[in-house]
């Protein structure tokens, strides 16, 4: 397991932080001001950054890595520390699917942001889906603690969930790429996608 957890970190993860700062860069308005909840280390928001210095990033985590990139505020996984549309986006990658209660979270990501809510997260799709990603979530998030119930949902639940909230996914990706060629047909398939919701004002 510590060779497929290292040849994870010094390979897998720079291409997903390529990969993904690309696809997210795409999706956030200009000159906006950004949380990443959940944001780990802050390297994806850093990344994002060296291409967006017009964006501006703020992050929040339940835990707090010993080295990151960019100042990172502790909180309690549930009440996001910040007054009500203090913030154009909220974002979450690959976070929702490690807690517990993700409407809750999702919730109070509609209430700090003005704009939108950017969503990197799985679908619950294809042969042994659940088993997959949840074998991705041991290898990536194993070593620094991370706890993984394993809440994923299928493109349907997530649809019933926007509209719950009042929000529509203006743009959605699946064909995100975060994997060579040779691990994308195991890994990548139908498991992920990206989107970005905005209130929708005739719900």
């Amino acid at each position: 397991m510590k060779l497929i957890e290292s040849f994870h970190s010094s390979y897998i993860e720079e291409r997903r932080v390529t990969r993904l700062s690309k696809h997210l860069s795409d999706l956030l308005p200009t000159n906006a001001s950004v949380l990443d909840i959940g944001c780990g280390s802050g390297q994806l928001a850093k990344r994002i950054h060296r291409d967006r210095q017009d964006l501006k990033f703020s992050g929040i985590d339940v835990l707090l890595r010993k080295k990151t990139w960019m100042p990172v505020q502790l909180f309690d996984g549930h009440v996001i520390p910040l007054e009500t549309n203090s913030v154009d986006v909220a974002m979450f990658v690959d976070v929702l699917h490690h807690t517990n209660d993700p409407m809750s979270l999702l919730c109070e990501a509609t209430r700090v942001a003005r704009c939108s809510v950017i969503i990197k997260d799985h679908l619950l799709e294809g042969v042994l889906a659940g088993p997959t990603l949840r074998m991705m979530d041991h290898i990536g998030n194993a070593r620094y603690g991370v706890v993984s119930p394993g809440n994923y949902w299928r493109r349907q639940q997530w649809d019933g969930v926007f509209a719950t909230l009042r929000m529509k996914p203006v743009r959605w990706r699946e064909s995100l790429g975060l994997y060579p060629l040779v691990l994308e047909q195991l890994f990548g398939r139908s498991l992920h996608f990206v989107t970005s919701l905005e209130f929708d004002e005739a719900a």
